[in-house]
């Protein structure tokens, strides 16, 4: 990045962002998503640490099954009803949160009967009788009861203060001036919405009802995750219904290809995703034709059918007019300032061995899967092919992040909603 890329911008938006060139031009949903996965995966790492000197390695859990779900449940059992009032999270994605939940051992589900061991590993050693739809949700309705294990409990510990935790790293890494800016960009954009949302990143896509709208005053001290899951929600909300295709799957893998063939191989690499979530899929078929990758005896090349190209070009189109709308809506001074904040970050200069600051918290400390560390997933009493293949994966996914947060770090977060970031 050239030295007149790293002038911080003072003026508002558009305008004053060509003066950064086309990296500065980042759709408002690209800034948002850049920069929760990077508080994320630093956060992501000191939990896996947390967990693993209390004695449960391999016991990682996602930032947005904290935010969204398990937040909300204490010492004293919840109800579906009460959670999904709470999280505001409708149904189907409370049962395949909790079903993950429960098989992976931080909840019980119905009061656990007495004497009896449901923790991930007796289960798997013993054989044991499980209840009914262990591990899906199945046959849970609005009064199922939802528990903390002994895990879930250390789980819940080690969460609760991490956002702040993580956020106080960031204020001494960039200086209060970027990162307190930031969260006040946020919240000046934030007490302005109009409905009440989730307090970590959702699909809204398949949602059936929308989201209620805000009855209360704004509230003071959200966690800076939270802010950045909630505005990310809101683009995505006036995305989605006017789009061809998911705003993940435009932002990340229709992004890349073009209608030159484009080896499926390559795609983690170019979008900053895993190849689970960017490769070839039934989300992404309708998009993309296929063929044999020319340079390789077996594998795939994918290029954009026509209903693709539209796609990509609805999604430019569409993030252009959303932040222009926003801009209406919030004003074009408060926007200009969220994006000037965000820009910030990346502007940013390293101290040591690193270009820039927003790398120094990409780099995993010795003990996690993203360093190397092979400890087993819970409920695994060895690390399989395929888990050690996805470790591999997750090594090379950070080294991009670390070596250029800019241009790796992925376009909108493709997250498992139980373990973690990527890949």
């Amino acid at each position: 990045m050239s030295s007149s890329a790293r002038r911080h911008i003072s003026t508002p938006a558009h305008d004053q962002a060509a003066q950064h060139g086309a990296d500065s031009l980042r759709p408002l949903s690209v800034l948002f998503s850049q920069v929760l996965v990077a508080f994320t995966v630093e956060l992501d790492n000191e939990f896996e640490l947390r967990m693993a000197r209390l004695g449960f390695p391999g016991g990682r859990l996602s930032l947005a099954a904290w935010l969204n779900l398990l937040g909300f449940v204490g010492k004293s059992p919840i109800s579906f009803k009460n959670l999904e009032a709470q999280s505001l999270l409708e149904q189907p994605q409370i049962k395949q949160m909790l079903g993950c939940l429960e098989r992976w051992g931080f909840i019980w589900i119905d009061e656990p009967r007495e004497g009896k061991d449901f923790s991930p590993i007796a289960q798997f050693q013993t054989r044991r009788e499980l209840r009914d739809g262990f591990g899906s949700g199945r046959g849970t309705n609005a009064r199922t009861m939802v528990q903390l294990t002994p895990m879930g409990v250390c789980a819940r510990e080690g969460w609760e203060p991490l956002p702040t935790t993580v956020e106080d790293r960031w204020r001494k890494r960039f200086g209060d001036e970027a990162a307190g800016g930031l969260r006040e960009a946020l919240e000046a954009i934030q007490r302005q919405l109009e409905v009440e949302l989730p307090g970590g990143l959702v699909d809204v896509r398949w949602r059936r009802r929308p989201f209620p709208s805000r009855t209360r005053g704004p509230v003071s001290g959200l966690p800076l995750p939270t802010l950045l899951s909630q505005l990310l929600v809101a683009f995505a909300i006036e995305f989605e219904p006017r789009s061809d295709a998911p705003l993940a799957l435009c932002a990340n893998t229709i992004r890349v290809l073009s209608n030159e063939p484009t080896t499926e191989a390559d795609l983690p690499r170019l979008t900053g995703c895993s190849p689970e979530s960017c490769g070839l899929g039934w989300q992404l078929k309708p998009f993309v034709a296929i063929g044999p990758d020319p340079a390789a005896k077996r594998g795939h090349a994918l290029r954009l059918s026509a209903r693709g190209l539209l796609a990509q070009q609805q999604y430019h189109r569409l993030s252009a007019e959303i932040e222009q709308g926003w801009e209406k809506r919030f004003g074009r001074q408060q926007v200009g300032r969220l994006r000037n904040a965000f820009l910030k970050l990346f502007d940013l200069e390293g101290n040591g061995p690193h270009a820039l600051l927003i790398s120094e918290g990409l780099v995993p400390p010795p003990g996690v899967v993203r360093s190397g560390d092979s400890a087993p997933a819970l409920g695994r009493m060895d690390v399989g092919s395929a888990a050690l293949k996805r470790m591999r994966d997750l090594v090379i996914q950070t080294e991009a992040f670390v070596a250029d947060p800019v241009h790796a770090l992925p376009h909108y977060p493709m997250l498992d909603m139980n373990r973690g970031f990527g890949p």
